[in-house]
C-alpha cells in the first residue's frame, strides 16, 4: 500500500512520514497547496481540501488540518491557528494569556482521506494539555513551544518526532486512518 500525503508543511511531513513508515506502509509527499476554506469546523476544512486534492491528483491520498483550541480564549485560535501564528505569533498568544490562570487547551487534527472513487473519510485526533508562560524548545513548528500535552512535562518543541508522535493530535488522527485502511484491506483480501 502506498499513501500520498498532500502538504506543503515540512514539519507535518516529517511527523506523518515517520509515523506511517513505522507501520511498514509507504508514504509519498505531494508538495502542493490545496483549497483551504475559512470555517470554524476543522472537519469541513479538511474534507473540502481533500476533494480539491482529489480533483488534481486522484485518489488514495490524504490531507490534514489542525488547530490549537485554548479554553480560556473560548477555543481561539482554533482552525485559524496558522493565520494567528503568522500574524501575532507565539508572543501574541502569550500576551492574550497574560494573567490567565486557566491555561488548559487542546490541539485537534482532522485527517481527510479520499479513496479512488472520490469518497472522503475524516479521522479526528485530539490531545489535551496546558499553555506555558514562556516558549520552550526548538523543535516542532507553530505553537509547539508553548503546548505541554497531559502526561508530559515537556512542550512539543522539546520533543523529538517519535516522542511527539506518542502524544500528538495529528498522530492520533493518522493512526485512526491507518486502522481504517488496514481493516478495509483485510476485509477485501
Amino acid at each position: 500500500m502506498v499513501l500520498r500525503f498532500v502538504t506543503t508543511n515540512d514539519g507535518k511531513w516529517l511527523e506523518v512520514s515517520s509515523l506511517i513508515s513505522a507501520y511498514g506502509i509507504s508514504v509519498e509527499r505531494i508538495n502542493a497547496k490545496v483549497l483551504e476554506v475559512q470555517s470554524d469546523d476543522l472537519v469541513e476544512i479538511a474534507r473540502i481540501a481533500a476533494l480539491d486534492a482529489y480533483r488534481s491528483f486522484g485518489g488514495e491520498l490524504f490531507v490534514e488540518d489542525a488547530g490549537l483550541f485554548v479554553d480560556a480564549l473560548k477555543g481561539f485560535p482554533g482552525p485559524y491557528s496558522a493565520y494567528v501564528f503568522k500574524t501575532i505569533g507565539i508572543r501574541g498568544l502569550l500576551k492574550l494569556m497574560e494573567g490567565v490562570e486557566r491555561r488548559t487547551a487542546a490541539f485537534r487534527s482532522a485527517v481527510a482521506y479520499v479513496d479512488l472513487d472520490g469518497r472522503v473519510s475524516v479521522f479526528v485526533g485530539e490531545v489535551r494539555g496546558l499553555i506555558t508562560t514562556e516558549p520552550r524548545g526548538t523543535g516542532g513548528f507553530g505553537f509547539d513551544p508553548v503546548f505541554v500535552p497531559l502526561g508530559s512535562e515537556r512542550t512539543f518543541a522539546e520533543m523529538d518526532v517519535e516522542e511527539k508522535n506518542r502524544y500528538s493530535h495529528r498522530a492520533r488522527a493518522v493512526r485512526e486512518l491507518l486502522r481504517h485502511l488496514l481493516a478495509q484491506r483485510s476485509s477485501e483480501g
